[in-house]
């Protein structure tokens, strides 16, 4: 169960937005977190808190196809990010690197910027503690949940092969 603020964004949110290009001479996670979404608000990294969720709007993730844009997001704290629709390519970074994400269009429109929300992964349920609303996602398969669970796809695969 991941528990947290909610953190609103619009529409199109590219990777540029997420991550500026500037800052991609680096994969330190914790120097890609200190510049995440630093064209929407410049201090970002200092007001989240661990466990808060993004929630967008549609298209979330699109434009260049880079790796440091969901590593900058959950190396800032963010447990979860919630969209209309995500950029196939940044879908797929997010679980490789082990950051949930869910569709939900509904929860997209509802949700506000600061309410406290619920999510339950398994079951894609969605709530809304400030509303006292829920809202259903289609749920991460269960393979997934596994690749989710184990913080990434390379820790996935070497659980599998009995690395650690």
């Amino acid at each position: 169960m991941i528990r947290g603020k909610a953190w609103k964004l619009g529409d199109n949110i590219d990777t540029d937005i997420i991550i500026p290009a500037i800052y991609l001479n680096t994969t330190d996670p914790k120097e890609l977190a200190s510049h995440c979404f630093e064209p929407i608000y410049s201090d970002f990294k200092k007001r989240v808190s661990k466990g808060d969720i993004v929630v967008a709007g549609k298209n979330f993730g699109c434009g260049s196809s880079r790796q440091h844009a969901p590593i900058a997001i959950k190396a800032c704290g963010i447990s979860c990010v919630i969209a209309s629709s995500f950029a196939r390519i940044f879908f797929r970074n997010s679980i490789n690197i082990g950051l949930p994400i869910l569709e939900s269009e509904e929860a997209s429109e509802e949700i506000e910027n600061g309410d406290e929300l619920e999510v339950d992964l398994e079951k894609g349920i969605i709530k809304n503690i400030t509303k006292g609303k829920e809202f259903k996602a289609e749920p991460l398969p269960e393979f997934v949940l596994e690749i989710v669970s184990a913080g990434g796809l390379v820790s996935y695969v070497r659980r599998k092969l009995g690395g650690d």
